[in-house]
This record gives C-alpha cells, sequence and structure tokens, in this order.
C-alpha cells in the first residue's frame, strides 16, 4: 500500500518530467534544422573545378539525407514519449479509482452512492495492510505491535503508568464499551454462522467466552482475537475481528492569532519564602522576558514570611519593569481552593486565560503557549500532565555534584514520570471557570479541591484536554509524613514518599546497596592479589 500512495505522490511529477522531455527534444529539432551562420558554411568544391556541380549536388544530397534520417528519429521519440505518457495517466486514474483520496471521497455530497463504496473499499485494503492474515517484516524487537488480553472482568495490559495497573477493570468508558461490543459482536457471530440456516446449532452466550487478545496498529486498526468454550472439553471457538480505522479527514484549517491573549497565573501561597525566590526567577526569565503576555496573582494566607515574599515580587517588578502582578493577602488558614478562587474572581478585566499554578512548578514559555491554543471560551479547558522531578539527591548521587536545576529539567525514566494522578495544574478561561461554579470552598487545606473542579469539567459539555507536556515539571522536595496520621494514612503517604523519591532501579539500587559494596571491596582485593 505504502509503494502504490508512493507511486500516486510520484507518477504527477514524472509527467511533468515528460513533458519537459518532449520540449527539450522540440527545440533540439528546431535547432537542428536551422540554417548554420555564415561562419559555419558547408565546406563546398570551388566553383572553377571540373566537378563543382557534381561536388556540391552530392553534399546537398548527403545532408539532406542526415536531416531526413533525423528528423525521424525525432518523430520516433516523441511518439515513443506520448505513448509512454499516455499509459502512465491511464495507470494514474486505475489506480486513483482503486485508491480514491479520503478527502473526495468522503466530502463529495454529489456522489454519495461512489462515496460510500469507495470507503468501503478502503476499510477493506486496511484488513490486507495490517497483520491479519500474515506477518510483517519488523526491524527490531522494540518494533513489534504487542497484544493485551481481557476477560469478562479485566484487563491485562502493558502499558502503566502511574494510575493503570497490570490487572484492572477497564474504567475507560470507550474501553469498556469498546470490549463489551467486540464480545457481543463474536457471540453474534457463533450463533448465526455462515452456511446451513436450518441447521441446529447450541447458543453461545458471554459466559462461554474465555479469554481474548486484541492490539492496535494506530494507522490501520485493531484486530481481536476471542476464544470460546467449544463443544466438548478440549475444543474451543476461535472468532477473529478487525476493526479498521477509515481514512484520515481534514475538520478543520484555521488561523490562530494569540498575540493578545493575556495568561493570570494564580499561585497560592503560604510561607515557602525560599520556594518563592526559585519559582519567580522561572516566571521572570519564562513569563515576562520570553513570553509578555503575562499577569501574576499571588494569593498568601497569613503573615509569617509575608514581608520576604512581597519584598521578591517588589524587586522583581523593579528589575523587570514589571507592574502586571496582583498580592492578595488573607488572615486565614490555608485552603488553595479558596486561594486561586479568590484570585480568579478578584480580575477585572475582560476574559482572561487563568493558569492555576504552585510554587514548585517549573515552566516554559512553550508551555504558555500551549496553555493558550487548549483553551478555548465555551469550548474547551486544558489538564496537561505534568513531569514530576525524583530526588536530585538520589538521582546525581554517583556524581561529584547535582547539575543546575536547568540541566536536570529532562524528561527520562531516570529522572520523574509523568504525573498522571494530579489535576491541580491547569488553564482555562475564566468565563468558563465562573460558570462551572468554581472550587468547593468547604474543602480546606491542601488537595482535593483540584479533582472536585476536574469532575465538574468532566460532567459538563466542555472538552477537557488531558495530555503529558514536554514544558511543565513539578520540582522535587521533601514529603513529610506527620505523626498525626492514621496506620493507614501514614502506609499510603510512605508509598506515596517512595514513589516520588527515585524510579523503581533506584530505590533497588539503594535497597542492595551492601551487597553491591561488597562485591565492589571483594573486587579490588582479587585485583591486589593479582
Amino acid at each position: 500500500m505504502m509503494l502504490r500512495r508512493g507511486f500516486v505522490i510520484f507518477l504527477p511529477r514524472l509527467v511533468g518530467l515528460l513533458v519537459v522531455a518532449c520540449c527539450s527534444v522540440s527545440i533540439v529539432y528546431m535547432l537542428a534544422c536551422t540554417p548554420r551562420g555564415d561562419n559555419e558554411q558547408l565546406a563546398l568544391p570551388r566553383v572553377h573545378s571540373p566537378t563543382a556541380k557534381e561536388g556540391y549536388e552530392a553534399i546537398l544530397q548527403e545532408r539532406e539525407e542526415q536531416h531526413r534520417n533525423y528528423i525521424v528519429s525525432l518523430k520516433k521519440q516523441i511518439a515513443q514519449l506520448k505513448a509512454e505518457l499516455q499509459g502512465r495517466s491511464e495507470q494514474l486514474k486505475n489506480v486513483q479509482d482503486q485508491f480514491p483520496d479520503p478527502l473526495d471521497v468522503r466530502l463529495d455530497p454529489g456522489n454519495p452512492g461512489k462515496a460510500q463504496a469507495n470507503l468501503l473499499a478502503f476499510l477493506r485494503s486496511q484488513i490486507d495492510r495490517a497483520e491479519v492474515h500474515s506477518g510483517v517484516k519488523l526491524s527490531t524487537e522494540y518494533a513489534a505491535v504487542p497484544f493485551e488480553s481481557f476477560t469478562l472482568q479485566k484487563v491485562y495490559q502493558l502499558e502503566t503508568g502511574l494510575t493503570r495497573h497490570p490487572e484492572e477493570k477497564p474504567v475507560r468508558k470507550d474501553k469498556r464499551d469498546e470490549l463489551v461490543e467486540v464480545i457481543e459482536l463474536a457471540v453474534g457471530s457463533l450463533n448465526n454462522p455462515e452456511g446451513d440456516s436450518n441447521a441446529k446449532h447450541r447458543v453461545y452466550t458471554a459466559s462461554d467466552f474465555i479469554e481474548g487478545i486484541y492490539r492496535t496498529e494506530k494507522d490501520k486498526g485493531t484486530l481481536y482475537e476471542l476464544t470460546f468454550k467449544g463443544d466438548t472439553k478440549h475444543q474451543f471457538k476461535k472468532i477473529v475481528l478487525f476493526r479498521p480505522f477509515g481514512p484520515v479527514m481534514k475538520v478543520k484549517n484555521e488561523n490562530l492569532n494569540m498575540a493578545d491573549t493575556l495568561i493570570n497565573v494564580i499561585v497560592p501561597l503560604a510561607k515557602r519564602a525560599s520556594k518563592f525566590r526559585q519559582f519567580m526567577q522561572n516566571f521572570r526569565e519564562m513569563g515576562i522576558q520570553q513570553d509578555g503576555r503575562i499577569h501574576l496573582t499571588v494569593v498568601y494566607f497569613g503573615k509569617e514570611q509575608m514581608n520576604e515574599v512581597k519584598s521578591i515580587l517588589e524587586n522583581t517588578s523593579k528589575s523587570a519593569n514589571f507592574k502586571n502582578f496582583t498580592f492578595i493577602q488573607l488572615n486565614e488558614e490555608f485552603s488553595r481552593g479558596k486561594g486561586l478562587d479568590i484570585g480568579a474572581r478578584v480580575w477585572k478585566g475582560s476574559n482572561v486565560v487563568l493558569f492555576f499554578c504552585d510554587v514548585d512548578i517549573y515552566f516554559t514559555a512553550e508551555f504558555l503557549n500551549s496553555c493558550r491554543l487548549n483553551t478555548q471560551p465555551g469550548k474547551k479547558v486544558f489538564y496537561p500532565v505534568l513531569f514530576s522531578q525524583y530526588n536530585p539527591s538520589i538521582i546525581y548521587g554517583h556524581q561529584d555534584s547535582i547539575p543546575s536545576l536547568e540541566q536536570q529539567l529532562i524528561i527520562k525514566k531516570e529522572t520523574g514520570f509523568w504525573r498522571d494522578f494530579g489535576f491541580g495544574m491547569t488553564c482555562q478561561y475564566r468565563s468558563d471557570f465562573i460558570n462551572i461554579g468554581g472550587f468547593d470552598l468547604d474543602i480546606k487545606g491542601w488537595g482535593g479541591e483540584d479533582v472536585h473542579l476536574y469532575r465538574k469539567y468532566l460532567h459538563s459539555n466542555l472538552i477537557v484536554i488531558r495530555t503529558p507536556v514536554r514544558g511543565l515539571f513539578h520540582l522535587w522536595h521533601e514529603k513529610r509524613c506527620v505523626d498525626e496520621l492514621t496506620p493507614e494514612q501514614y502506609k499510603m503517604c510512605m508509598q506515596s514518599k517512595a514513589m516520588n523519591e527515585a524510579s523503581h532501579g533506584q530505590l533497588g539500587m539503594l535497597v542492595f546497596r551492601q551487597e553491591i559494596e561488597t562485591h565492589l571491596h571483594r573486587q579490588k582485593l582479587n585485583s591486589k592479589k593479582t
């Protein structure tokens, strides 16, 4: 299929080259048949020589014969080129008829019958392209698309992440509906076999389903293989289904101008002046200097370290000539949800993009543009999945010194993980936040308010954009598990702490440190003996 598509793309270019070749041949022909200038006259016999007349006629006859032969040769070449051009054009037409442009087929309202037939032909061709009937040669073991397996109750998957488990019930509605539909289709196929419709057959139900496997090739479709109980203990029924993916279809082509789109970064804060100083360095470089279309709202709880925080803010304002900030002080117990809610409602300007942020977050100028591009009032809100940094002292413990913060922000499995269980960093227009009802102000302290707001958006008609982003980082900080927690809470807190400290392999190296050191010591002794 790829060769055919390449041929379809290359053929118009070949046609153009053939046309150019025809023009070139014509030009050569004209030049060859043009009489030569005075300086290039033929070397004729002398006029008074006895053979002047006969020699002159012989030379003219010879030259005329040469030109005649040359013209015949050129005509043959032109005829061959025309024939080849016609043949290529017919080939192109046949290929286009067999594999029509999906956009033209599906968007042509004038001939719906042909469009439907061509679309069905395309979907059937997807089965031939996918690994259904035969394998495909792969370059490495990493190019293989693995299957995942499932039963009536569970899905067994390889790509787990932090919120997905090796074995789990399909929680996502699309995945659950997909597997239910596949099992129902397979049962229906077993109960309506092809062939003699009058013959008696056993009635299959979903309880006869044993297990299935499936895999998805992103550009072709999803292959399902389902196994059911047979008539006896050692007999089975296998049903193979394929859900082909349709051709890519253009939905929208629009220009987006974000030059005047302001982002209001709202940060709730209590104490943590040193962290705020680090945050303001990032804000100054990325928000003020590189982006420039930004406002900062700091909602501060209490009075401890407040003057230091205000001083940091004022120094940045003076040195960077930055006036777009608001400082709000509340004399009450810290509540992240309330701080963000007040920061959003205090804004008196036109509709603005709100970026709910924490003081231990690092963002890039590219992320701010992603924040703008993935939000639309009354239409879309943005819930990025940020990359959470592991403990630098563990990651870089084998090195002489810990690299600078900017050098640490590398997305690798050894340096951190996608924080797919967190919903605190979010971008939305202020109008959507107000219309959805804002935060639940009954939630105190830190945590819970973000999930509540996220669920509100999920229950609305707004599109929630949830995706990992490369320009948003959660900086590592020590997690404290206080004694006031119950034994179960303390256990969960310690598990969370371990998950934020280092990767599985790095934690394993810490567990087996003594064993490793003993091994190295023995090797050192053996090397001295030899």
